[in-house]
Parts: C-alpha cells; structure tokens; sequence
C-alpha cells in the first residue's frame, strides 16, 4: 500500500549538520520500500512515498524521528483521476 509521509522539523532539530537526512528514518526497516523523496527545505518538511507492507511498517520506518517531528501518513493511490 502507497502511503504519503510527511514529516517536520523544528528548525534547531534540522539534520543539516549531520549531512544526512536519512537519520530522521530507518532505511532498513522492514516492509517499506522509499519511491520518492522530497525536501521543503525552507519550511523543515520532508516528503516520502512509500511502500509499505502494513502501518507497523510504516511505524517503524519513522521510529528515529519521533523526538525531532511531527508526522502525518497518509494512504494514497497511483490511479489518476478520470476528466
């Protein structure tokens, strides 16, 4: 199942001295699958699409973050929207 991430930061948790966003998420989590990543990097969000095996999936791959964000998840489709 698709499902939207969005996270956000505060602007003195921001990962930019460590060089590396990716500490805000467990790349090896289990049952996810990153298609997508994108930084509003003015504003302290990030945006995944992700892949995910179930919610726990999900849960997990944002266990690192949970001192730093705020999260919100979101199911999404591939399907367009018909005219």
């Amino acid at each position: 199942m698709l499902f939207m991430v969005t996270q956000s930061h505060k602007p003195e948790a921001c990962p930019i001295d460590t060089g590396d966003p990716d500490v805000l998420i467990d790349k090896a989590a289990q049952g996810i699958t990153v298609n997508g990543r994108w930084g509003d990097l003015p504003r302290h969000v990030i945006r995944y699409l992700v892949d995910a095996d179930s919610v726990d999936a999900v849960q997990r791959f944002l266990d690192p973050e949970m001192k730093i964000c705020t999260s919100s998840v979101a199911p999404v489709t591939e399907r367009t929207v018909q005219k």
